[in-house]
């Protein structure tokens, strides 16, 4: 019986430390700024602008030639970015969390599991701001959106689940092989060109368009704009294999995570 118990105890000590923590993360990432949370708001309307002003202009053609009409390509471009920066800070930040948190190694009792956790929840409240960004500008702007982007949550949490994962994954690999984190970089960066960030998947060559619909960024970029902007339901099937393969992800990272702790402590 006391064994038994043991999980549910863990459990609660996880619940009890995510909130704490996670708010305390939050708060340190712009501690002693005069700016404060209001930065992440800032950093939003910057990003949004430089990339609108640069990119807007050159590559609003590629989605008239879509047949897309002349939808306002600053909605478009920054529905994508909100869910690649999402994706990108785990993704980069994932390999030195258990470094980072050295000292937290050798406490017996504190689970090490919600550090990336508490990583993938500082990323996902950067995205809610930078969506209530992108309401402001689409109201602004004059962009209609949807009622079919009630379907958003549906669409980005697969993104989410399946950031855990990898984030445990490259917790787990970046404490014993430090340069993970140099090549994670460089994956991400790839990872925004061979996305449909910038542009319509529809103009790419049958070749390449395949490579794009591997990377995890594509279905939720594609179906968020879709539900939202298009006022198109949902591609169930796709969005349910993505939904499978999120969760498998997650469950593979927390697997590798759990082998590979015991060794944290040598080597940190």
């Amino acid at each position: 019986m006391p064994d038994a118990a043991m999980p549910a105890k863990g459990s609660g000590r996880r619940r009890h430390l995510l909130g704490p923590l996670l708010k305390r993360e939050i708060r340190t990432r712009h501690k002693g700024t005069f700016g404060g949370l209001y930065w992440y708001v800032i950093q939003n309307v910057i990003i949004v602008l430089i990339y609108s002003s640069v990119f807007g202009s050159i590559l609003r053609g590629m989605w008239r030639e879509e047949g897309l009409g002349e939808i306002n390509f600053t909605i478009v471009l920054f529905l994508g970015l909100i869910q690649y920066n999402l994706l990108s800070e785990i993704l980069i930040r994932a390999p030195h969390q258990i470094v980072q948190n050295a000292n937290l190694v050798t406490k017996v009792l504190f689970p090490l599991e919600i550090l990336p956790v508490i990583l993938t929840g500082v990323a996902v409240f950067n995205a809610l701001v930078a969506f209530c960004v992108l309401l402001v500008a689409a109201f602004v702007l004059n962009v209609p959106l949807s009622w079919n982007g009630l379907w958003l949550p549906a669409v980005v949490a697969p993104l989410v689940i399946g950031a855990v994962g990898l984030a445990w994954i490259l917790a787990a690999l970046g404490t014993y092989v430090r340069d993970v984190g140099q090549v994670v970089t460089l994956l991400v960066t790839a990872m925004m060109f061979l996305s449909p960030l910038f542009y319509p998947i529809g103009m790419l060559p049958e070749g390449l368009r395949m490579l794009v619909a591997f990377n995890p960024l594509t279905v939720p970029i594609m179906e968020a704009r879709s539900v939202l902007i298009f006022g198109q339901t949902p591609n169930f099937t796709a969005l349910g294999i993505y939904w499978l393969a999120a969760c498998s992800v997650m469950l593979l990272g927390r697997w590798i995570f759990e082998k590979m702790r015991g060794g944290f402590a040598d080597v940190v």
